[in-house]
């Protein structure tokens, strides 16, 4: 049975016209909506016949790797559909073949019919070049689609809001259009002019409305309640910013910074996209991410909505400023070697009608509007409006905004914001997804909304192949992070969504004896091998009004008091900072093929966000960075972000989150210990508030000497200095060499070591001979060489002086190697992005 959004879903051809190259308006379908959090949610785990360990021949309790997506593509029949890699991938979408044949037959129609009367995909998705205020010659051209409209004009201060003399005439497909001839050699609408767009519809009702392809609006902030008016940008060549530096190129492994402009300063105001640039910026690279998602850009008129009631979305939130500062933020992010993703709301739009989209509404039928009629145009868990995806202009709008920001703009990719929400009928509204395939390949699958989709990933990568492209996904759909090619959706990562919500059920619910070894492990690696995820332990969900952030939910009130180095650690200080490393440092290594933190988790922010609005007497105290805590050098907040940067400075080195090497082969319920390798480093993590094992026993991969990588026990970080850097762990065969029954939880090497409580420890394989080839030159090189330490009071590398030796965590003098209890980090420091 074919798997249909609606019995009316069927797409109808377009008929051309000769006045302008593009068709007329397609039937509709269901579409999805806001940003919905689900609870109970179970990731679908892959077949046993699909699961396999690295090295094979060693079985693991939990052995999860990551592949990357293959370059294979259907074989088409003569239908133009054929067998999908996908069922290769996993056999259990073949009993699906009706639904996957239906929607790439949908897909591939609809991509045909584009090229056919628009030219070619990348030439439709040129929307904002031909719509909106735009130069032709020696005119300005203004197109809007409102086939709802029975007169319009367009007015501004450039007419005196008089549109008597600027009326527009209306074509077969309801684009309106009227040609404004320049004035001495100048366009007749200046730049950084107000206008908009006003039309009587049919209820005999004129109304003024913003430009749905406006690129800036602002508002009279001295005015309470003050509507936004459009402003024609259009800046002159002396004024527009010009990109500088290229795009980075895409790293293996995203790590990545997510950020609010609007709250990213610590005064109680609204930042601005430069100051974000010259002063997070330098501090989001010194923590060695290499990627930074900025939320709220497109402009949304509702402040606390954290920008995901979005009202206009070709134009830069004004609040942060113009779209010339936000270029310069980006080409500043390049410039660091940071790639810069965008928070893309496509999900559904506000139901502001005076500021935006939704004013285009005036009650016509679905197909002349951007969003559905009744219950189906309407989300009634976010107040706000969901779009028609198989509408031809929904879909050139949509496809557009995307192609605008990464023409415009360079951002290189996007986070898909609410997609569980666009994936089906029901909007994933009071669903708790088990895992069973029906729940998502069926009636309730919204098969326009993943049409969408799928051309949205095929254009992105056609215009950008190196974008990165991440879905905002709670439900676990199968393939929806493989290519459109090979029958998925599309997209390169998905958030894994169910992390946070376990850490959270354990620090709210659960004593510490209580939380399961087992338990957090499957919740790590509960994810389709081929498909690979962002993980993270807290995001700007986890930390809305109402809610905390890790850090306070570890140490509470006791970060307003008990955060100074000066004195002792309070037990619960103690605890809340080791659990804040592990628990961050667990997420990282053992969650997904990627990492995200959102601003200021990286040091333990205390509290919560909360936007101003009249329940806080729009005070703007909780909607604000607190950077000064971090920057004060007898406060604790240090440690945790040296801790941050010295993971990612891990992953920096030995890329193991890239790595398709992951076994978990230890889950000790009674001495609550995780051990698991990943890539080339083994991986200890002691949860047991107060035993300390001393040699305890290790399993792993290869032979040889194992040293210390990175310890959250480091003084630099906060920690008690227990375990010793300077230790060589030498490994022992176990059992019978292939024969993985008979090793030691079934590797085939271990070592022994010692394990604080509340600790974790990354431990790498040392490569002797490239060792003794080191000592061996040391003698040619040495007086040359200026050895590193960290500072722990500074946490920035430090020339060492005469007696001291590279020691990590305190200065250590060369007649004392007890003092040895530390890694040597390339720590960058903070001011120096900023130069």
């Amino acid at each position: 049975m074919l798997c249909l959004a609606s019995p009316a879903s069927a797409l109808p051809r377009p008929s051309p016209a000769a006045d302008r190259p593009g068709p007329g308006i397609s039937g509709g379908a269901v579409a999805g909506g806001g940003n919905v959090r689900l609870s109970g949610v179970v990731v679908p785990s892959v077949p046993s016949s699909l699961r396999w360990s690295w090295p094979r021949k060693a079985k693991s309790k939990f052995s999860v790797p990551v592949t990357a997506q293959g370059t294979e593509t259907m074989a088409v029949g003569g239908d133009g559909l054929g067998r999908l890699p996908i069922y290769d991938l996993d056999p259990k979408l073949a009993g699906f073949k009706d639904h996957f044949d239906y929607r790439m037959k949908r897909y591939l129609d609809q991509k045909q019919l584009i090229e056919e009367h628009e030219g070619s995909l990348e030439e439709f998705a040129k929307g904002y070049l031909k719509f909106g205020i735009n130069k032709e010659g020696d005119a300005s051209v203004y197109r809007e689609w409102a086939p709802a409209a029975m007169e319009a004009q367009l007015v501004g201060d450039f007419n005196n809001w008089d549109g008597s003399k600027h009326k527009m005439t209306k074509d077969s497909f309801g684009v309106w259009s009227v040609k404004i001839s320049h004035v001495n050699g100048k366009p007749a609408i200046p730049h950084n002019s107000k206008v908009k767009f006003r039309f009587r519809h049919g209820g005999g009702v004129w109304v003024d409305r913003i430009p749905a392809w406006i690129r800036y609006a602002t508002v009279d902030a001295s005015k309470f309640g003050a509507p936004y008016d459009g402003v024609h940008w259009d800046p002159p060549t002396s004024e527009r910013y010009v990109f500088k530096h290229p795009r980075p190129p895409k790293p293996d492994t995203p790590r990545i910074y997510e950020a609010h402009i609007g709250m990213s300063g610590e005064k109680p105001e609204v930042s601005t996209y430069r100051e974000f640039a010259d002063n997070v910026l330098p501090h989001i690279r010194a923590n060695n991410y290499n990627t930074v998602q900025l939320m709220a850009i497109m402009e949304h008129s509702y402040y606390a909505s954290f920008g995901y009631h979005v009202t206009n979305f070709f134009a830069v939130s004004s609040r942060s400023g113009t779209p010339e500062d936000l270029k310069y933020l980006v080409d500043k992010a390049h410039s660091l070697g940071l790639r810069v993703l965008m928070d893309v709301v496509h999900s559904h739009a506000s139901n502001n009608v005076t500021d935006g989209l939704n004013g285009y509404d005036v009650g016509q039928n679905t197909q002349e509007s951007y969003f559905h009629t009744g219950d189906r145009g309407y989300h009634k868990l976010w107040d706000s409006r969901l779009f028609n995806y198989a509408n031809w202009e929904v879909l050139r709008f949509l496809l557009s905004n995307l192609r605008y920001w990464m023409d415009e703009f360079m951002f290189d990719g996007f986070r898909f914001d609410g997609v569980t929400s666009m994936l089906y009928n029901h909007n994933g509204i009071n669903m708790s997804f088990t895992g069973n395939y029906k729940e998502y390949f069926g009636l309730d699958t919204n098969v326009d909304a993943v049409v969408y989709m799928m051309l949205a990933n095929h254009l992105m990568h056609k215009l950008l192949p190196e974008a990165t492209v991440v879905a905002e996904d709670v439900s676990g759909m199968p393939v929806l992070c493989r290519s459109v090619d090979e029958g998925g959706v599309g997209f390169d990562y998905r958030l894994a969504m169910a992390i946070p919500d376990r850490w959270i059920d354990y620090l709210k619910n659960k004593d510490d004896l209580e939380w399961s070894m087992s338990g957090i492990a499957q919740t790590l690696t509960n994810r389709r091998y081929t498909e690979k995820c962002i993980a993270y332990a807290e995001s700007h969900d986890q930390s809305i009004v109402g809610d905390k952030t890790m850090a306070f939910l570890l140490m509470d009130k006791e970060m307003y008091t008990g955060m100074s180095d000066l004195q002792p650690a309070s037990p619960t200080i103690d605890r809340g900072i080791a659990l804040q490393k592990m628990i961050h440092f667990i997420t990282m290594a053992l969650g997904g093929d990627g990492y995200l933190n959102f601003m200021g988790n990286e040091f333990g922010h205390p509290e919560w966000i909360d936007f101003p609005r009249e329940g806080n007497d729009w005070s703007y105290d909780k909607c604000r960075r607190q950077w000064s805590l971090v920057d004060t050098d007898h406060l604790r907040y240090k440690y945790m972000n040296t801790f941050d940067q010295a993971m990612n400075a891990l992953d920096e080195k030995f890329s193991f989150l890239s790595s398709s090497k992951q076994i978990v082969s230890d889950m000790n319920e009674d001495e609550k210990v995780i051990v698991f390798e990943r890539g080339d480093l083994v991986f200890v993590f002691n949860f047991h508030p107060n035993k300390t094992y001393d040699g305890y026993k290790v399993g792993c991969d290869l032979p040889g000497k194992y040293r210390v990588a990175l310890d959250s026990d480091a003084l630099m970080f906060g920690g008690h200095g227990r375990v010793g850097h300077d230790v060589d762990h030498f490994t022992s065969p176990e059992g019978v060499p292939g024969v993985p029954e008979t090793n030691f939880n079934n590797r085939p090497n271990s070592f022994r070591i010692l394990s604080p409580p509340r600790t974790c420890v990354a431990y790498y394989r040392v490569d002797e001979k490239a060792e003794r080839r080191k000592k061996e030159a040391a003698v040619s090189w040495e007086e040359n060489v200026t050895l590193g330490y960290i500072d722990v009071e500074a946490t920035h590398t430090k020339e060492a002086t005469d007696g001291e030796v590279a020691s990590g965590s305190k200065k250590a003098s060369t007649e004392d190697v007890s003092a040895n209890k530390g890694m040597s980090f390339v720590f960058r420091s903070y001011d120096d992005g900023k130069k």
